[in-house]
């Protein structure tokens, strides 16, 4: 199954970083494409877009400032699928994309895409103190996946400190 593109653009007020893209994102070519997934349910609930959008409409989201990538570029079924070497190249990968592109806050859509990227056993939801770049505001948010057992209302407040810093900094 092909990679999914990657929505990529300098000066981006938000990168959302995943882990992979799922089979129905490779199908598709969009990102956060399966019905169960609650990512544009959630950053519309959490004031980071004006309105809710489809997956079909991601490249959209550029005008927004916000792009898309992947730790592992390679649509499984999970993260179960993906071995460590993946990993290892994709972090690699990752971070050339990060020095490349200069967002203004990484988003790392679950604990452990960042713990993958950042090699740090343990961390804490929200920005974190020590980023990989100096430069560029890491932020750990709860994965969107249907999956999560985490309340709705709990991730959204999490996603909410996006919307607060982007509003504050107007970024």
């Amino acid at each position: 199954m092909p990679e999914i593109a990657d929505h990529l653009d300098q000066g981006l007020s938000i990168l959302f970083i995943g882990f992979n893209p799922s089979l129905l994102s490779g199908e598709t070519g969009h990102h956060y494409a399966n019905p169960r997934n609650n990512f544009y349910r959630i950053l519309h609930r959490a004031g980071l877009t004006p309105r809710l959008y489809d997956a079909s409409e991601d490249q959209d989201l550029l005008k927004l400032g916000y792009g898309f990538t992947n730790i592992v570029a390679r649509p499984t079924r999970g993260i179960d699928d993906i071995d460590r070497s993946e990993y290892a190249e994709g972090r690699d990968i990752l971070h050339a994309k990060l020095q490349q592109y200069r967002p203004k806050v990484a988003c790392f859509v679950g604990k452990g895409v960042y713990t993958e990227y950042s090699k740090k056993s343990k961390v804490n939801w929200g920005f974190q103190p020590s980023p990989v770049i100096p430069e560029i505001h890491e932020f750990v948010a709860p994965s969107s996946s249907g999956l999560v057992r985490m309340p709705m209302e709990e991730i959204t407040g999490i996603y909410r400190q996006l919307a607060e810093y982007i509003a504050e900094h107007g970024e």
